[in-house]
Parts: C-alpha cells; structure tokens; sequence
C-alpha cells in the first residue's frame, strides 16, 4: 500500500499556538450511547466517546487523503457502534494538514459545535470521490486564487470553486456561518499546531493510529488496526 506523505513543508504552517478550552468529562449520557459525547481536548481536537474510557484510539488524518476517506468507509460502523457505544473507547481526531484544500474543509468541520463536528467528518470523507474530482476540472486561474491573498479570501475561493457551500449547507452550517469559519484565523493556528505536533511525534503518513498515546507503527488501515484494538478491550 502507498501512503501518503505529507505535500506542504511544515514550515508554512507555522502560524502559532493558541489553546482552545477543555470540557468537563461527561456523565453518561442518556440511553447509554456514548457517540452522543464529544469534548474539545486543550489541543482543540475532538474527542467522541467515553472520556474514562479504557481504550482511546487517536487517528492522525488528512481530509485530501484516499487512504484516510478508505479507512472511514470500512470502519466507522464497527467504531462507532462497538467500540465507542458502550463506553470502552474513544476516538480522538488530529488533523494532518496536506495542502489548503485540507485546510478549508479542516476550518469548516471543526468551527461548529462539538456535537456537529462528527457529522461533518464523516460526511467529507465519505463524499471524498465527489470533491476530489471536482479537482480535476479546475482552472489553472482558480487555483492561483487558493494561494494568494489573505487566508480567508483563500479559503472562501476553495469553499466556492469545490461547492462546499452547497455541501455544509445541507449539513445545518449556512452561508454567514461558513464564512466566518473559514475566516477564523485562530482556528487556523490550532489546526496548523495539530500538523507540527504530529510530525514531532514522527507521523509522516496518513492514516497513522495511536492507541492510548502509543503510535502504531506499520498500522495504516481498519484490517491492521482492528486486532489491535480488539485485544485491548
């Protein structure tokens, strides 16, 4: 299997670090389904599951990935309904920040709240082919728009020429919203931070899995991942 490395020098990420606020654990929530708890760790990643849970799986991914957007399709349902439901574990998002495209669907998923933030995961990565091959079809002009000018005005063009709007719209985030998202310079540098901290600690590829703060390493899919999960539970 070819994975994929990382496409921007981490030296153009280097916007800064600006904490976001952790939450309190959770009690458990109501019918016992613990996908319905998310927490925003100091990082500013999301957490779903159990926050005492006894396994907490940490998956570095890239939303410009074909590799990460194979991983979701053939795991999720075993994730979410085995592994997180009953408390046992958690699932924890960093993001590996590839190229603005990443950038732009990174800033629209996590600037909504919490509990939407799975949704819109999910969502871009199962819709993966779609976006992508809208890539294909771009003009040599709009792309130039995707790396000049403020960020914002980069990441709005993105937005538009890939009919983001359109997407997140569908998934309860307007227009107003998406924008401010996408503008949201200090969102940036804590998604930025997740990419340096992840090459720190020796992620060069994605997907890359860590199980209770340990890197798996030689793990890039759900059929290398799941033994290992299953013996610790």
């Amino acid at each position: 299997m070819i994975l994929k490395r990382l496409l921007i020098p981490l030296a153009s990420l280097a916007l800064g670090f600006a904490p976001a606020s952790a939450q309190a654990p959770a009690h458990r929530p109501a019918g016992g389904n613990w996908n319905a708890v998310v927490n925003v760790t100091p990082a500013g990643t999301r957490v779903v599951g159990n926050p005492q849970a006894k396994v907490r799986l940490t998956e570095y991914v890239s939303y410009t990935c074909p590799h990460c957007a194979h991983f979701e399709a053939a795991s999720a349902a075993q994730l979410h309904l085995v592994f997180v439901a009953g408390g046992k574990g958690s699932i924890e998002v960093r993001h590996i920040v590839r190229d603005p495209v990443d950038m732009a669907i990174a800033l629209l998923t996590n600037c909504v709240p919490p509990a939407r933030f799975f949704v819109l995961h999910e969502a871009f990565m199962r819709q993966q082919d779609k976006w992508v091959a809208r890539l294909q079809t771009m003009s040599e002009g709009q792309q130039k728009r995707w790396n000049n000018g403020d960020n914002g005005s980069r990441m709005r063009a993105i937005a538009s020429d890939l009919q983001f709007y359109d997407f997140v719209s569908g998934l309860g985030l307007g227009r107003v919203a998406a924008d401010r998202c996408l503008s949201d310079g200090k969102l940036a540098e804590r998604i930025a931070a997740q990419t340096r901290d992840a090459a720190a600690a020796g992620v060069d590829s994605t997907p890359t899995f860590a199980i209770d703060g340990t890197i798996l390493a030689g793990t890039h899919d759900w059929a290398t991942l799941a033994p290992q999960l299953a013996a610790r539970m």
